[in-house]
């Protein structure tokens, strides 16, 4: 049987170029790709960070019965939504997978998949060095949304909460104050 290794942490704590690299180094781990509703960044291609879909195709899956996780958030700009679908991109049977998401869609995964299938990876950075590095990212963006990467910040506090993670049955923590050393501790738990 296959496992599921779900990439998590704070926004701006290295998840998602550690869930590259681990793609990278890794290529026998399939990837998921999630959906989500929010406009596309400049850098990402619609397919590989996300699917990006309009609302009305979102009421369409979860109508179908195909939503296995949906999160909603009420951003400065509007609600955006993001999400996992039962679209056939998942056989435990065959293949082992690197998922990334928050905590509370890591909870949902693994209650839909059952907790043997899901190895949780989660990575956290001091808040001040994860302030420095969401002000650099939005600096890079045309059009800089500060707000909303001051209310991502803070929503951080309570999604992350050490109550949650217990609860979550977190144990294991990666610190990703140097990148390569991050990944070598991942890299010999998953094996």
């Amino acid at each position: 049987m296959g496992k599921i290794y779900y990439v998590m942490g704070k926004s701006c704590s290295g998840k998602d170029t550690i869930y590259r690299r681990l793609a990278e180094r890794h290529p026998g781990l399939r990837a998921v790709v999630p959906y989500t509703t929010r406009p596309i960044r400049e850098g990402e291609r619609d397919g590989v960070e996300y699917f990006f879909v309009d609302r009305k195709k979102l009421e369409e899956m979860q109508e179908a019965g195909r939503i296995i996780e949906r999160r909603s958030y009420n951003t400065v700009l509007g609600v955006w939504d993001y999400f996992t679908v039962d679209d056939g991109q998942i056989d435990l049977t065959a293949h082992s997978y690197l998922m990334i998401g928050t905590l509370v869609s890591y909870e949902a995964v693994r209650d839909y998949f059952g907790a043997e299938a899901l190895v949780p990876i989660y990575v956290e950075v001091e808040d001040g060095m994860r302030l420095e590095r969401a002000i650099g990212r939005e600096r890079e963006q045309a059009k800089p949304q500060y707000e909303e990467m001051c209310r991502r910040f803070l929503a951080d506090a309570e999604d992350f909460s050490e109550e949650k993670l217990h609860r979550a049955g977190i144990t294991k923590r990666f610190v990703n104050t140097d990148l390569e050393q991050c990944l070598k501790e991942i890299e010999t738990f998953i094996r």
